[in-house]
């Protein structure tokens, strides 16, 4: 489906009931909306992570502007002001009160950024594998100048310089990456879940290029008043864990969980015990 969001047409889709009718009862189940990351992503790696989350909740997924299979638009117009206005213009669109938001890694900065603009539409919040500021940036060529192999340090000064090619660029990149990614990289796996995606090197790179630096909402985390799970990998290379210790540190209602056995993949590389851990934060809502 598609929606005329502002200036550009966003893709979204919708899996799973929000209303249940029991015996006695009408079990209303929360509506989240699962943000992508990237950018230069979309929203299919979530459906075969997430999607048996319906048990639990309503999943609204969507690509941001200039993503997967939402439409182009000019590169000027790709900064996190226009990825969380579009987010709240579908909000609108979908006639909703207040959402669950859960966001991964970009989606997780599109997600904090949401959450301290408009607190009053969250009514729980996921943040997982993020960062609060820019300054994950040189933390990430750190721990890949240390861990990294050669080929990884080329790819990912390429990346982080804002200088995809191509999608077949891209593709290489996560190619050479997907080791430091997830601890549990199976090479063939990776590249058929790829092919489920649709791939947008000019958002990744505009974004590294251009708006990078002006991203830090790192003094304006207690302004987020929603019960909020911050989940982090031990072992992630592009969100270290200790921005997720800083998040759940500065937002007052915040709960961490740390992964030990994971990469940034954490969906990938411990995936039960992470559902486990987001059904049992999320509570059911009862409506007569």
């Amino acid at each position: 489906m598609k929606a005329r969001i502002r200036d550009t047409e966003i893709y979204f889709d919708i899996d799973g009931v929000g209303l249940r009718a029991e015996p006695d009862r009408v079990v209303e189940r929360p509506t989240a909306f699962l943000i992508h990351g990237g950018p230069g992503g979309d929203h299919s790696g979530y459906k075969s992570s997430m999607g048996s989350l319906t048990d639990r909740m309503q999943l609204v997924y969507f690509d941001h502007r200039g993503q997967g299979r939402s439409a182009r638009a000019h590169p000027d117009t790709y900064t996190m002001e226009n990825y969380v206005e579009d987010m709240e213009g579908l909000r609108q669109h979908l006639g909703l009160d207040t959402i669950v938001v859960i966001g991964a890694s970009f989606g997780g900065m599109v997600a904090l950024a949401y959450s301290v603009r408009y607190p009053q539409h969250v009514s729980h919040l996921l943040a997982v594998v993020t960062t609060p500021s820019y300054r994950y940036v040189a933390r990430a060529r750190e721990i890949v100048a240390e861990r990294g192999t050669p080929e990884q340090q080329e790819v990912v000064k390429r990346a982080l310089d804002g200088e995809f090619a191509d999608e077949e660029d891209m593709a290489h990149f996560f190619d050479v990456m997907g080791p430091m990614y997830s601890l549990t990289h199976d090479p063939e796996k990776a590249k058929l879940a790829r092919k489920r995606g649709i791939l947008s090197p000019e958002a990744s790179n505009v974004w590294l290029k251009r708006h990078v630096w002006d991203y830090d909402v790192t003094e304006q985390l207690h302004a987020i008043t929603a019960p909020t799970l911050v989940i982090g990998a031990r072992h992630d290379w592009i969100c270290a864990p200790e921005f997720s210790e800083e998040i759940a540190a500065r937002i007052p209602q915040a709960e961490l969980r740390m992964f030990e056995n994971s990469g940034h993949n954490v969906m990938a590389d411990e995936p039960e015990a992470f559902l486990d851990v987001v059904r049992g934060f999320l509570p059911y809502r009862t409506s007569s």
